[in-house]
């Protein structure tokens, strides 16, 4: 008759805890030290009180490109938050988390850039075109 495979495991002096233990003892170093997490918080406190200043200081005056200015704070703080953070690099998990990143991307570019075209063609198609002093004298 058979063991169950937890059973034959110990009968044989074998445990998963054994092969666990040694699994994580290897993902040890993947794990940031204290200077990593104190770069990257000081990091993001940057990233964060430029466009801040930016905005309430009103140094450039056009929005768009503040907004775009800000636009690109918001990436570089992402990707300040994912290594220093969630220690994402090529190496971490045999290259599957940054495969899994990048999927995500194109998946969200895909749906936002989607989205913003049907919005725009939704709204040139299909809303009448009224003037500015007609839209103010609506009910």
């Amino acid at each position: 008759m058979s063991q169950p495979h937890d059973t034959h495991a110990m009968a044989h002096g074998h445990s998963h805890d054994e092969h666990g233990g040694e699994h994580h003892a290897h993902d040890e170093g993947a794990h940031g030290s204290m200077r990593d997490y104190v770069i990257g918080f000081v990091l993001s406190v940057i990233l964060t009180a430029i466009p801040f200043w930016l905005v309430m200081g009103n140094v450039i005056q056009d929005q768009g490109t503040t907004a775009l200015v800000i636009l690109g704070f918001a990436v570089v703080q992402i990707v300040v938050q994912m290594v220093y953070f969630l220690h994402m690099n090529a190496r971490s998990e045999g290259g599957w988390n940054m495969l899994a990143l990048m999927f995500t991307v194109v998946l969200v570019v895909i749906v936002l850039a989607g989205s913003l075209w049907v919005m725009h063609h939704m709204n040139a198609n299909m809303m009448p075109h009224i003037s500015t002093h007609d839209a103010r004298v609506m009910p």
